[in-house]
């Protein structure tokens, strides 16, 4: 099988963009993705969180929220909203989110590498999740939910996208949260094997965000093979929808944490025991980490500085380095208890993206009683984890922009 695979998209018809495009399905809860969705009936959060049309209080995982799902998706290629491309393509997919610019290939993406670690994974995944995203395939017969994957350094395709890019582009709309979202059609032949073979050469792509919707195409693929006489490699299922971008134009925010106590101390007592493995200095502004082994510190209406101790720092193991990793094991867990951040509800996160307001905020509520700024994660680290068959931390990143759901689907049938 090749790497990536064109595919016959299904996209928002000429002129329907802005009807159609919406957040990724997870970033969103049902109340606000009923708000976001309120006087737009073609939005495409109708078929990524259906249960917005059914009654408040309806199990998001009840089998009628997936049938929802289904009928809407009908409903919308019935009515001409939605259109399949006639043969198969490569999508060019452009973000812009101020000063950020990434331009990416939209692709089926080979199950069979992402089951051998060919397309590189760095996170746990959670049953509760990919049961919830093979229901969802299932029910549309589709996959809605692009993964984004990065690619490491390849001139040839950067060279291509950028020409294809210069071109009158095929979408062009600007979501309600700011971010422009365009689309450029990849239907000449020449290209499409030009990009498949230049994927084919590499040795790796790395899942940025979207574990849970590659695990569950792996499902599909495995449950759809047993029951079909179509060889492996051939079929719609066979492959996953991505968008792939440059490793060298994604753009990873800082993911902080807030903790709701200070694990019994006093802050007298607290800030001894964080002084045996950081110098504190104190700061007259919000600190926001220039630096890896940085860390600002927000607690009783206070900012310091904080800096792990040399004799601490550990640049040979690729997850022990990076700086979540440093601020649990030598703050987290050993100072205010928290082992395990995946479960304890003591920890939450919050993306860079908020800004530090977001974190002073949340302390100064008495919500939280502490809060830290991190500095982000590298791609590079990221691809390091992945290429020794590691996983991250939990919210080790935070991806903007993010792509839009609705812009390009991946019908699984011919």
């Amino acid at each position: 099988m090749d790497l990536i695979s064109p595919f016959r998209g299904l996209r928002p018809a000429p002129g329907r963009a802005d009807d159609v495009i919406a957040p990724p399905y997870d970033v969103l809860n049902t109340a606000e993705a009923r708000e976001r969705a309120e006087g737009k009936p073609w939005s495409f959060l109708h078929i990524s969180k259906p249960e917005i049309d059914l009654p408040e209080g309806t199990d998001p995982y009840s089998p009628e929220v997936y049938a929802k799902a289904a009928e809407n998706l009908k409903k919308m290629i019935g009515e001409g909203v939605l259109k399949r491309d006639d043969k198969p393509c490569y999508y060019a997919y452009r973000l812009i989110m101020g000063e950020i610019e990434q331009t990416g290939l939209v692709a089926g993406a080979s199950v069979d590498d992402y089951d051998s670690n060919r397309i590189r994974k760095h996170e746990y995944t959670r049953p509760v999740k990919e049961d919830d995203r093979v229901r969802q395939i299932d029910a549309v017969n589709a996959q809605t939910g692009p993964v984004l994957l990065a690619y490491p350094a390849a001139p040839e395709v950067d060279e291509i996208l950028a020409e294809v890019s210069a071109k009158t582009p095929d979408m062009d709309a600007t979501a309600d949260d700011g971010i422009q979202h365009t689309l450029w059609v990849i239907d000449n032949e020449a290209l499409i094997q030009r990009l498949t073979t230049a994927f084919n050469a590499m040795d790796a792509v790395y899942i940025a965000d979207g574990h849970h919707r590659s695990a569950s195409a792996s499902r599909i693929c495995a449950t759809r093979r047993a029951d079909s006489d179509i060889e492996a490699g051939k079929a719609p299922w066979d492959y996953f929808l991505t968008v792939i971008f440059p490793h060298h134009e994604m753009k990873i925010f800082d993911y902080n944490r807030v903790i709701k106590d200070l694990n019994g101390l006093s802050e007298d007592e607290f800030m001894s025991k964080v002084s045996k493995n950081f110098q504190i200095t104190p700061s007259d502004t919000p600190v926001k980490p220039a630096q890896t082994s940085e860390y600002g510190m927000y607690l009783n209406n206070k900012w310091y500085r904080l800096n792990l101790k040399p004799e601490l720092v550990n640049d040979d193991d690729p997850v022990a380095r990076l700086d979540v990793s440093r601020l649990a094991d030598f703050l987290i867990e050993p100072v205010l208890g928290i082992s395990d951040p995946r479960t304890d509800d003591r920890i939450d996160f919050v993306g860079g993206i908020r800004g530090l307001e977001g974190l002073e905020k949340r302390v100064d509520s008495g919500e939280m009683a502490v809060a830290f700024s991190l500095f982000a994660t590298s791609m590079e680290d990221l691809m390091g984890v992945a290429d020794s068959n590691n996983v991250m931390p939990p919210k080790s990143t935070w991806f903007e922009p993010k792509l839009a759901d609705g812009v390009v689907s991946h019908m699984l049938t011919d």
